[in-house]
């Protein structure tokens, strides 16, 4: 219950009585809010090395290059990683001010879970749960399907959202990659919490 009450407490600023309106500004993890300039949490130089890293990472969407992820390296808290999105200023020359060419737009906190989905799905159905009662009028949407970004078709994403009116969505999914997949990649099965604006939902969501 503990890292439950957790999780839940990492995801929602409950300060502000507004904190279950239609406008995921008002939410947070770890401390990060959709809207907020990464400069506030970095420095420039550890941003634009980090795009330079991730920059190949949505290669299977239509617009590949669009928007980029940032990885925090410090330890948070309740995440093992936390990851935030941006567009990616080698394609968007044109935003000058620093402040609007670092938002964030999307966020996502993980923990992992290696061989253990049925532990993952069972702790991400606890945190919707509880989120549900906050968005009595939000669309819900549950899907289970292969991981776009796995060529072979092996690697599950189980998906639950809430999606609002505005068009953005909070969200909790349990990955289990193919293991030769995800040695490869390095990337780690387990639960990710998503905070997306409707501009990175409805680029996510543009498969070749």
């Amino acid at each position: 219950m503990k890292k439950l009450l957790a999780l839940l407490f990492s995801v929602f600023f409950l300060s502000s009585p507004s904190v279950f309106a239609d406008d995921i500004s008002d939410f947070e993890i770890e401390g990060i809010s959709i809207g907020d300039s990464l400069l506030d949490h970095m420095t420039e130089e550890e941003i634009l090395k980090q795009i330079e890293l991730n920059k190949d990472r949505y290669l299977h969407l239509k617009e590949p290059n669009k928007y980029v992820d940032v990885i925090f390296g410090q330890d948070f808290p309740t995440y093992e990683s936390v990851v935030v999105m941006i567009q990616n200023n080698s394609i968007n020359k044109y935003v000058t001010e620093k402040n609007e060419k670092y938002t964030i737009l999307s966020i996502r906190g993980g923990n992992k879970y290696i061989e253990d989905f049925d532990g993952c799905i069972k702790e991400r159905d606890k945190i919707m749960a509880v989120i549900s009662e906050k968005f009595p009028n939000a669309q819900k949407k549950a899907s289970v399907y292969n991981s776009a970004s796995d060529p072979s078709k092996k690697s599950i994403v189980d998906k639950f959202s809430y999606i609002l009116k505005s068009g953005s969505q909070v969200s909790g999914f349990c990955t289990n990659y193919d293991e030769t997949f995800r040695i490869e990649k390095n990337w780690s099965d387990g639960l990710v919490i998503s905070i997306d604006s409707s501009a990175i939902k409805n680029w996510l969501g543009g498969h070749k």
